[in-house]
């Protein structure tokens, strides 16, 4: 895994959490860790990574996700098994 991929999986689960990661940032990061990515209605997209599923939701005025969509994305990141210390440790 890249090291912009890395660097992004520890701002996600960093505390406090950010609020400036860029859709596509993370549209790339699903794609690399096997993630499907179907659109759904409006700005909604079905994800489905590890058997895992979830409804993710494009920003509506800018590109950046904020704080609360964030935590919402590292709760399916949690749950997908994707951690930092999962990378960290060359899993």
């Amino acid at each position: 895994m890249s090291h912009k991929h890395i660097n992004l999986i520890r701002a996600i689960f960093h505390d406090p959490v950010s609020g400036n990661i860029h859709w596509q940032e993370i549209e790339s990061l699903l794609h690399h860790l096997g993630a499907s990515i179907t659109p759904g209605h409006g700005a909604r997209f079905h994800v489905n990574l590890n058997g895992f599923d979830e409804v993710l939701h494009h920003p509506h005025q800018s590109s950046v996700y904020g704080k609360q969509e964030v935590k919402h994305l590292r709760e399916f990141l949690a749950r997908a098994g994707v951690t930092p210390s999962t990378y960290e440790n060359g899993e």
